[in-house]
């Protein structure tokens, strides 16, 4: 008898025990329940604002296009489905290469950097701001037409030039200028007529004078191009 007792007692507490297992999943599936009933709520109000808004944009821009329109875009995206694959290919290799080119970049960008500076260190921009200014003083001292003559007259410009780049003509220049630079000898004691007339003799004296007549000579009439030249070889009586 207290064996039948013991083993009814044991099961009216398995009994209970899944009774309880039974409740707390009924209270599982409720509460899901009314998480997934709040969820369907939510999105049901979410769902109908959102197709309130975009039917009151599209209804801007509703009369721009229709239904087939929508449908010739669909096809033609689906057509043009492996261009639109090869675009985006080609942009993921760009992104790549500019990826793989961005050290080298930097590194020009710096070596570019260093070589300004050495530029700057050196004076070509000061250089550069004074010779801009120089062209800007030829701007605003001549005028169109000294330009134009300019223009018209660069050969004989450039002939002359290069005629006074010449190494006698160099060297002509240089004498003149070493000359201009005593011209404020002083001769020392009396000069009398007779010693003047003795210095007239001497050959150097007489090929000086000569080159004067003929070089006044050739500025009056520059076109004989040195023909007639007064200046000859000194006789051997002179020497």
């Amino acid at each position: 008898m207290i064996m039948e007792n013991k083993n009814i007692e044991k099961q009216i507490q398995e009994i209970n025990e899944k009774l309880d297992f039974l409740t707390s999943v009924m209270r599982d599936y409720e509460r899901r329940q009314r998480e997934i009933q709040e969820l369907k709520e939510d999105l049901t109000r979410i769902g109908k604002d959102v197709f309130q808004v975009a039917t009151e944009e599209l209804d801007e821009v509703a009369h721009h296009f229709d239904s087939s329109d929508i449908l010739y875009l669909l096809k033609k995206i689906l057509r043009n489905t492996r261009n639109i694959i090869g675009v985006m290919n080609q942009l993921e290799s760009a992104a790549d290469f500019f990826k793989d080119a961005a050290p080298l970049t930097k590194d020009m960008f710096d070596e570019l950097l260093e070589t300004l500076a050495e530029f700057e260190k050196k004076g070509y921009f000061e250089f550069l701001k004074e010779a801009l200014k120089i062209i800007d003083t030829i701007v605003t001292s001549f005028s169109p037409d000294d330009v134009r003559q300019l223009r018209e007259n660069i050969a004989s410009i450039l002939l002359t030039v290069k005629n006074m780049t010449q190494p006698e003509m160099l060297g002509m220049m240089n004498n003149a200028v070493s000359f201009y630079r005593y011209l404020n000898v002083q001769v020392e004691g009396d000069i009398s007529y007779w010693s003047l007339l003795k210095e007239l003799r001497k050959p150097e004296m007489k090929r000086g004078i000569a080159f004067v007549i003929q070089f006044m000579k050739n500025m009056a009439n520059p076109g004989n191009n040195g023909e007639n030249n007064l200046i000859a070889q000194p006789s051997k009586k002179e020497e």
